[in-house]
C-alpha cells in the first residue's frame, strides 16, 4: 500500500465487509455498496465506525455518482475488489477523475495481463496503453480460483496503480486517440488515424515511424508523443 497521509480511502463492492474490517483498522474510510441487503448488513456490522465517523457508507451504483461528481472532493485513493463485469469502466473513471491519485484492485488475471502488457505482445490493446501513459502500473500478486468459495472459473491478480504526471492530460481527448489507433488492430496506424487526423504522415516521418507500424507495435511513450503532436496540429 502506498503512503496515503492525508489522503481519502475509498472502497467500492465492500460486500460482506471483510476487506472493509481490514481497512478500518488504519483507516477512516468511505464505501459504496449497490446490493440493499449488503448496505444493510454493513450498516449493522459496522454501527460503531458509522457512529464514530470512521466509515462513511454510501448506498447505490458508484458509477453513477461517477457519472455525476467526483468520489471525494479531497484528493483520494480506492481499494477494492472490484465486479469483473465493471472492471474497464471502473478503470477509466480511476484515470479520469483528477482526485482520484491511484487504485489498488483485485481483478481478473487476463485483465492483469492486458493491463501491464508490452508493446507487440498478444495482450496489448489501446487499454494497455492508457494506463501506462497515466499512471505506473503493476501486479502485486495472483490470487488462484481455489482461494475463493464457490470457486471462480477465473484466476484473479492484485494490481497497482499508481497515477503520474501525466494527470493534466485531456482525458477523454487521448481515450479517442487511442481508440481510433487501435480500431482496426491488424491495419496500419498510420492508415487508422488518417481519418481522423490531418498531418499523419508528415509527422511519421518528422518522428521516424514506420508508415506500415501497427498500433501494437508502438510502445506507450510514441504514442503519446504521437498524441500530443497531433493535437498541437
Amino acid at each position: 500500500m502506498p503512503d496515503l497521509k492525508g489522503i481519502n480511502l475509498v472502497e467500492i463492492g465492500p460486500g460482506l465487509g471483510d476487506l472493509t474490517k481490514a481497512l478500518l483498522e488504519r483507516y477512516a474510510l468511505r464505501a459504496y455498496e449497490v446490493d440493499e441487503d449488503l448496505y444493510e448488513h454493513l450498516k449493522n456490522a459496522f454501527k460503531e465506525e458509522i457512529k464514530t465517523n470512521r466509515l462513511e457508507l454510501c448506498f447505490g451504483d458508484v458509477l453513477e455518482y461517477w457519472g455525476r461528481q467526483t468520489l471525494s472532493p479531497k484528493p483520494y485513493f480506492i481499494c477494492a475488489n472490484i465486479p469483473y463485469y465493471i472492471t474497464t469502466p471502473i478503470i477509466y473513471r480511476v484515470l479520469e477523475d483528477k482526485n482520484c491519485v491511484g487504485a489498488m484492485l483485485m481483478v481478473q488475471k487476463e485483465v492483469a495481463l492486458k493491463l501491464t502488457a508490452k508493446h507487440s505482445s498478444s495482450d496489448y490493446s489501446s487499454l494497455s496503453v492508457l494506463v501506462q501513459i497515466l499512471s505506473e502500473i503493476s501486479t502485486l500478486f495472483e490470487v488462484p480460483s481455489s482461494a475463493f468459495f464457490p470457486q471462480p472459473k477465473v484466476d484473479s491478480a492484485v494490481v497497482l496503480i499508481e497515477k503520474n504526471e501525466n494527470l493534466q492530460l485531456e482525458f477523454r481527448e487521448l481515450k479517442e486517440y487511442l481508440t481510433s489507433a487501435f480500431k482496426a488492430r491488424g491495419k496500419m496506424l498510420q492508415k487508422n488515424l488518417l481519418s481522423c487526423y490531418e498531418g499523419v504522415k508528415e509527422l511519421f516521418l518528422e518522428l521516424d515511424i514506420a508508415p506500415n507500424l501497427r498500433p501494437h507495435e508502438l510502445a506507450p511513450d510514441m504514442h503519446l508523443r504521437l498524441f500530443n503532436d497531433l493535437n498541437k496540429q
